[in-house]
């Protein structure tokens, strides 16, 4: 039978009632579509994890009726697991969830309602500690969306596309790749947000929980809940284990940090303190792995700031660093002070320095591009500028070079998003920050709110660079602010999403419900029910401690 007959003949079928989920109970008798959606780890868990629950349950005090919402194998893996503890905590917590096994290809009807019942079947052994409910089993609103939700569907469908094709410039109509993406992401937003609108309604939540907040149906459900007026806590994971971003009536990839710093600036880092920083910092520059962040940016040890210059032919006039971010990463999505986009910042910035022979000018493409599957930086730049002139050089992601090396010569730092930025001023390098990233706005960066501002900026420095070079206070500040973003933000937690199983079995369930256990991950249990951080100094000394235990 040929492909297109196999999908007329699915298509049919998906319509008919109960034709699929039969299928899938007699013929596949009850085993996953593919290994990408299997749930049979969470099958085998269930029953120790259900046991463990209702032991604590018996002694935990009557919570919150709390909504989970999660999508895609690995975050309803960890949703549920997230559930059990809430439930176990004395939360009511149902966690909805949708089937699918990813999030940028169109599945049919057919495959969607077999996917679903297998779904329904493994998450339904998780009853009565965890209440579950697919969206796709909701009757949505009837009468559409209100206007605010239709907007947000939208903006949350164009950042889906940027993110999976790692794009910033997309088509929403036409029958280009982009726009089918586009289009397919504003299909599923749609139906997410009528089917969460409906079982909000019905559940009244007084906390929802969602990963990320920002894509994808995540996001959709988080703005759902807003619009509802009902509190929403998002959270996300970087790159230290056993620690977890959250956010309250907030998307967790903005890094809100404005009332942690207000709160800790004027507070002086101690001497431990100061060697905690001094040491994650410097493992940075050499490239290495430091106690708990498992993730390695760089690929070469800082080699010293003349070495670098000699090998990219940089000479005595001055050096102007950018920093670029990964194209479409959810840290530069949406966060526009004065441009369209990452892309047409690093376009009219390359295009102002094309005539400035007098600078020399290192465009230091993100080493993570590595690991995507997207267009470059470069490819942004040459795309634009095809002759770059001798004074502009392009630094690849795979170069034989250490960012750290370039911040040693810099004499101006440009950056949009990347935390770059704050260690360039950490390095007494003046910094202009052009996108909303976490440390904008803190005192030790120079932050424009406008195009004209930005390029009066940038003549202003490149007159007298020194001038501008960060003052010692601010400086100090610059560590400071790292600090608490490093480890006061984060909040100590039990099970990192990329290491789930394995830090499941480091950290049982009983064990981070037992009192020793809500000792060290507590608060992030709190804070997930919806109670707000006060970031008060008991509080973050014994989250720093705990953390830095385990």
């Amino acid at each position: 039978m040929s492909p297109f007959n196999k999908r007329l003949i699915k298509q049919v079928l998906g319509e008919i009632p109960f034709v699929a989920e039969a299928y899938w109970q007699i013929w596949q008798q009850g085993r996953p579509l593919s290994k990408s959606f299997s749930l049979k780890r969470l099958e085998k868990s269930f029953p120790v994890w259900k046991q463990q629950a209702a032991d604590a349950r018996r002694s935990a005090s009557q919570g919150r009726r709390i909504l989970i919402f999660s999508t895609l194998r690995y975050w309803i893996e960890h949703a549920s697991l997230l559930g059990m503890a809430l439930s176990g905590l004395g939360h009511e917590v149902t966690l909805a969830y949708l089937p699918y096994a990813n999030w940028s290809r169109p599945a049919n009807q057919f495959d969607l309602r077999r996917q679903n019942a297998y779904a329904r079947k493994a998450l339904g052994q998780a009853e009565p500690l965890l209440h579950t409910v697919s969206l796709l089993d909701v009757r949505p609103v009837h009468d559409g969306l209100p206007a605010e939700l239709t907007a947000a569907v939208q903006e949350i469908s164009l950042r889906d596309a940027q993110y999976t094709l790692q794009v910033e410039d997309i088509a929403r109509e036409g029958s280009s790749p982009a726009a089918q993406l586009y289009q397919l992401r504003v299909e599923r937003n749609t139906r997410a947000a009528r089917a969460a609108l409906a079982l909000m309604q019905t559940v009244q939540p007084e906390v929802v929980i969602t990963p990320n907040g920002s894509i994808l149906e995540f996001g959709v459900i988080y703005r759902v809940a807003r619009h509802l007026g009902i509190p929403a806590v998002t959270y996300e994971f970087g790159e230290q284990r056993s620690r977890i971003w959250l956010a309250r009536n907030a998307e967790v990839m903005r890094q809100e940090t404005d009332d942690l710093w207000e709160a800790r600036r004027d507070c002086r880092l101690d001497e431990a303190q100061w060697e905690q920083v001094r040491e994650l910092f410097a493992s940075r520059q050499r490239a290495s792995l430091w106690e708990n962040f498992s993730r390695r940016w760089q690929g070469l040890p800082a080699q010293g700031g003349e070495q670098v210059r000699q090998a990219l032919g940089l000479d005595a006039r001055p050096v102007v660093l950018l920093a670029a971010n990964v194209i479409g990463d959810s840290l530069t999505l949406g966060r526009q002070v004065f441009t369209e986009s990452m892309t047409e910042w690093l376009q009219k910035t390359v295009g102002f320095f094309a005539g400035r022979p007098d600078v020399q000018l290192v465009v230091r493409i993100h080493p993570g591009e590595r690991y995507t599957k997207g267009p470059s930086v470069a490819d942004v730049v040459k795309q634009a500028y095809p002759d770059l002139p001798d004074h502009i050089h392009l630094v690849a992601a795979g170069d034989p070079v250490n960012t750290y090396d370039l911040v040693e010569i810099a004499d101006l730092g440009l950056v949009y998003t990347t935390t770059v930025g704050m260690e360039m001023a950490m390095s007494g390098v003046p910094v202009i920050v052009t996108g909303q990233t976490h440390y904008r706005g803190k005192g030790f960066t120079l932050d424009p709110a406008s195009w004209d501002e930005y390029f009066s900026l940038l003549e202003q420095v490149l007159v007298e660079p020194g001038r501008y070079r960060p003052q010692r206070e601010q400086v100090e500040q610059a560590w400071n602010y790292a600090y608490r973003f490093f480890f006061e933000y984060p909040c100590p937690f039990p099970w990192h999403l990329l290491h789930f199983w394995k830090e499941m079995e480091a950290w049982p369930l009983d064990q981070v419900l037992s009192p020793a256990g809500q000792e060290a991950f507590g608060l992030a249990f709190r804070c997930l029910a919806g109670e707000p951080r006060t970031w008060d100094e008991l509080e973050l000394r014994e989250a720093v401690s705990h953390a830095d235990g385990h």
